[in-house]
């Protein structure tokens, strides 16, 4: 049991009125892109998250629970342990500095055989303009492993804004990006074809997703998916649809139902946005993610990804396919390194 059942009790005990799935498929080699580590029990205003702490111990009994074959993982930003002093644009590289001792720990093989955190993505103001390039330098200097940074970018894509996107491309980082307002993609696809050498990945399938929009909401997520799509250096992470979105709540969230929803229940109903996002990008330019510990809060480990080999097999993926949405994809899109046998 995690060291941090106290803190945790809540979503522990949800979860355990699960029934656990058998594991499907359950040597296909995975890739986890994106997923949080954190203390927030004191920190606003995410203290309202069920999962308060989520640490090595705790993503590593998640991972060895579920009986997939997650072989690495890559770290998301989230805000974690950020520097108390120094120069503010400078704080956040404390979150790159943690997560590289998450990794050591795992490297160590105490928590189970996966390692975690052989990609990070961290935080950088790129506003700052040129100035970001000593952000991104503290960063690289804090960890192998850092890759790219997740921002949000402003409407009007101003100058200060690109000359800073302009150093990711200078050091060859990615760019990660979520917004819940699906209809800023086309803005996005503008960056992307602005800048071709930089990989832009978009997370939880372009924004909010509600399994009961009408259907004009989602004719112009389709749209919006469609400009991102179309920019080659663009890819999907497939997931985060479990996840809940400020006060508004899914409806196989812990809030609402007495037991965890099931594989199959869960790629029946979402099947259609994976689907329509694995067609427009391609499965070479998609990977399934489990956005834990945010969406532990409507779904087991176990059963996501039991999910999203259900949604592989509807959707008629070849072993090729299959190989790149599940681990391919991620490992170029973060240039992760082959692990040995």
């Amino acid at each position: 049991m995690p060291t941090t059942s106290t803190e945790n009790k809540a979503i522990e005990t949800w979860q355990q009125q699960e029934t656990p799935e058998p594991v499907l498929e359950p040597d296909l080699k995975i890739i986890d892109p994106h997923h949080h580590l954190w203390d927030l029990r004191t920190v606003e205003p995410h203290t309202s998250f069920e999962q308060k702490v989520y640490l090595c111990e705790d993503f590593s009994n998640d991972i060895t629970n579920a009986g997939h074959n997650i072989m690495q993982t890559v770290f998301a930003q989230c805000g974690a342990f950020y520097r108390a002093d120094g120069p503010e644009p400078m704080r956040c590289v404390g979150e790159t500095e943690f997560v590289h001792g998450m990794a050591a720990m795992s490297r160590s093989g105490l928590y189970g055989p996966t390692r975690l955190c052989t990609g990070i993505f961290g935080a950088a103001d790129l506003q700052l303009g040129r100035a970001v390039e000593e952000v991104l330098q503290g960063h690289m200097a804090a960890s192998t492993y850092f890759r790219g940074i997740r921002s949000a970018f402003p409407s009007d894509l101003n100058q200060e804004f690109l000359d800073g996107f302009a150093m990711l491309a200078k050091y060859k980082l990615s760019f990660d990006n979520y917004s819940p307002d699906f209809e800023r993609l086309p803005t996005l696809a503008k960056l992307a074809s602005r800048f071709p050498g930089v990989t832009i990945i978009v997370n939880h399938l372009g924004g909010k997703i509600d399994p009961d929009a009408d259907a004009d909401t989602i004719v112009s997520w389709q749209r919006a998916i469609d400009a991102i799509a179309a920019c080659p250096n663009a890819v999907m992470k497939a997931g985060g649809a479990q996840q809940r979105v400020g006060p508004w709540e899914p409806p196989f969230h812990m809030h609402k139902r007495p037991t965890p929803i099931s594989s199959e229940e869960l790629c029946q109903l979402l099947y259609p946005y994976y689907a329509y996002a694995i067609e427009k990008f391609g499965p070479e330019r998609c990977m399934f993610e489990s956005n834990f510990p945010v969406d532990k809060e409507c779904v087991s480990y176990r059963t996501l990804w039991n999910a999203f080999k259900r949604i592989a097999a509807k959707a008629g993926l070849s072993e090729a396919e299959k190989a790149d949405i599940f681990s391919g994809t991620a490992m170029r899109a973060y240039r992760l390194s082959e692990l040995p046998d």
